[in-house]
């Protein structure tokens, strides 16, 4: 594993956590809490894969 999959693995959970603390706190809406997590799932999965 290269080191940059490795910050991939690592920076997407931050990203998700911080959608749903926002979420939680009334910063933004559920859907633009599902669409940060969607989005950052599917670029670090593509990033990933193609490492």
């Amino acid at each position: 594993m290269t080191d940059a999959q490795l910050g991939l693995l690592v920076a997407t959970p931050i990203i998700i956590v911080f959608a749903v603390a926002l979420r939680r706190m009334g910063a933004v809406r559920t859907t633009g809490a599902v669409v940060a997590v969607a989005a950052s799932v599917a670029i670090a999965a593509v990033l990933f894969f193609t490492q």
